[in-house]
């Protein structure tokens, strides 16, 4: 996993000796139980690494001074703002970039279509609003086809595939995805080794659609192999990327050990016990230092998200999950002890947890959610009995009432909820009780993606239905697939509307909405199934960014 970290970064070394040791604890059950044992490792002596090697305030004041001293060369200084995205260090340099993007707009009108597609996306990310119909139509010919001189463009080819995932509806970019992705493919085998590798995972692992904390490796090994290198922007990435990895590691030991502490599988024999899974979700869609307790709040919602759905498919009896159902719409401790112990178990924990996070609401905002908190896992709860009644009574919906309520069961519209109200949203933000477009955008990838026949690692006994099997009942004849992934792809559009029209946007504070951008982009990693039902990219990410 080094191979990409060059031996000239003095950081390298200093921080590898201040890593803490991970074993893993091999296979617990039947079921898939990604876990690792984390042992102590003292921060203190990765920042005295980091004052020894590299020094990390005179790399940021570096990468400042280069960004000013390039403004006159608006290309490089576009490029230089498109390696600190893909290294995910642009967030030290934020009013620079927003400064350098505003005085480099008027590239969207060049003739160069790197330059053109480079700066039209660096604009729609600031949320500037520009047509991409009509930045491409100088490139295109009089039947809106991308004219064939660009074929050998490499660069502009890899800048036209990047801007066409950002699509808000334009024909233009439907016909650039095409034509860059063809004439990228037929190009690999033409290229230099390092180029065709950089190619290769661009058309596998698309801008935007992909995290760009699992790009971001892959991407300074590319900037390592090229023969002009900027070494104080690579110390930098390597330093960030190491920061980033001891302080998951170190959420990660608090997770386990609440967990553990916690004791809900000894309970429930058959529930889920895939702490490490749960907190990947979390430690990707929450980013940035300064919401640490924000990641291991959600995490623990994630855990009892899974559980529910374990007792509510494997577990609780019809009579059992009622009683529930209704403890829950109680919000009593006092009022649980007709619950057996299993389920009082996680009802107290459930309260507990929530309850936490609504006075942290509280205490950092001076407001209290729990209404809207317990409201939320009503309607969790609710969900979980119409599909428990569905397979009870054979039941088959149709594919538009399975997703709505799948949308629901999926747990994301009640973590999200979790996560707004922690990140300081105001209660006049929601819209009554309807789910925020940013939300069900990506609750709907979510579950569509789970539902494509990818969920097998959970080898669960019980069996609630899919959206595929839903339309293949009123469909038999279609392509089942095929229709999710375009469901899927106009999902995708209606979500870079909401995240990236100032007019939509608005009202939801910058994290929140790269939450919702980066749940999305999660489920090509955790669903990404091989021939061998396999997951070599989460295990990859895994490897990469927390063991």
């Amino acid at each position: 996993m080094e191979a990409y970290i060059s031996s000239s970064i003095s950081v390298k070394p200093l921080l590898l000796s201040a890593l803490p040791a991970v074993t893993g604890d091999g296979a617990r059950s039947r079921r898939d139980r990604h876990r690792g044992v984390f042992r102590p490792c003292s921060a203190t002596r990765v920042f005295h690494a980091l004052s020894d090697g590299f020094k990390f305030q005179e790399g940021l004041e570096s990468v400042k001074a280069m960004l000013h001293q390039n403004h006159k060369n608006k290309r490089e200084v576009l490029t230089t703002i498109d390696n600190l995205k893909r290294l995910c260090v642009d967030h030290y340099f934020q009013d620079e970039i927003d400064n350098a993007v505003d005085s480099c707009l008027d590239l969207v009108h060049s003739d160069d279509l790197l330059e053109a597609t480079l700066s039209l996306r660096l604009a729609r990310e600031a949320r500037y609003d520009i047509s991409a119909d009509e930045v491409l139509r100088k490139f295109t010919d009089h039947n809106g086809d991308f004219k064939l001189d660009h074929c050998e463009d490499i660069r502009g080819l890899l800048s036209l595939h990047d801007i066409s995932h950002l699509n808000m509806g334009e024909s233009s970019l439907y016909k650039a995805k095409e034509f860059s992705r063809k004439n990228l493919t037929s190009a690999i085998r033409h290229l230099n080794p390092n180029l065709a590798r950089h190619v290769r995972h661009s058309l596998d692992h698309p801008y935007h659609v992909s995290l760009m904390q699992y790009k971001a490796r892959y991407h300074l090994s590319y900037l390592q192999s090229l023969p002009t290198r900027n070494t104080a922007m690579e110390e930098l990435a390597v330093a960030e990327f190491y920061l980033n990895k001891l302080q998951h590691q170190k959420e990660m030991r608090e997770v386990e050990r609440w967990w553990m502490d916690l004791g809900l599988t000894r309970e429930i024999r058959t529930a889920r016990d895939q702490v490490l899974k749960w907190y990947m979700w979390a430690m990707t869609v929450v980013q940035g230092f300064s919401l640490s307790r924000y990641r291991i709040e959600i995490t623990k919602i994630i855990s009892f998200v899974y559980i529910v759905d374990d007792i509510f498919d494997l577990v609780g009896t019809q009579e059992e999950l009622s009683l529930f159902s209704e403890a829950i719409k109680r919000w009593d401790l006092a009022a649980v002890g007709s619950l057996p112990s299993y389920m009082l178990s996680c009802y107290k924990a459930l309260y507990t947890v929530t309850n936490e996070i609504a006075d942290v609401a509280k205490k950092e905002h001076g407001m209290n959610p729990i209404s809207q908190l317990r409201n939320a896992w009503e309607t969790l709860f609710d969900g979980f009995l119409l599909e428990r009644k569905w397979l009870s009574s054979n039941q088959v919906p149709s594919p538009e009432d399975y997703l709505r309520n799948g949308i629901i069961t999926s747990g994301v519209p009640l973590i999200f909820l979790h996560l707004f109200f922690m990140l300081g949203h105001d209660l006049t933000e929601l819209d009554g009780d309807n789910i925020p477009r940013v939300i069900y955008c990506s609750a709907t990838i979510v579950r569509l993606r789970d539902d494509m026949g990818s969920a097998k690692d959970e080898m669960q006994e019980g069996f609630d239905g899919s959206y595929k099997e839903m339309y293949l009942r009123e469909n038999p004849h279609g392509d089942a697939e095929e229709h999710m992934l375009e469901m899927i792809a106009d999902e995708w559009e209606e979500l870079n509307r909401e995240c990236f029209s100032r007019a939509r946007s608005s009202c939801l504070s910058p994290s929140f909405l790269l939450a919702s951008l980066n749940l999305a982009r999660m489920t090509s990693i955790i669903y990404g199934y091989d021939n061998e039902q396999r997951l070599p990219v989460l295990e990859d990410y895994i490897g990469m960014l927390l063991l």
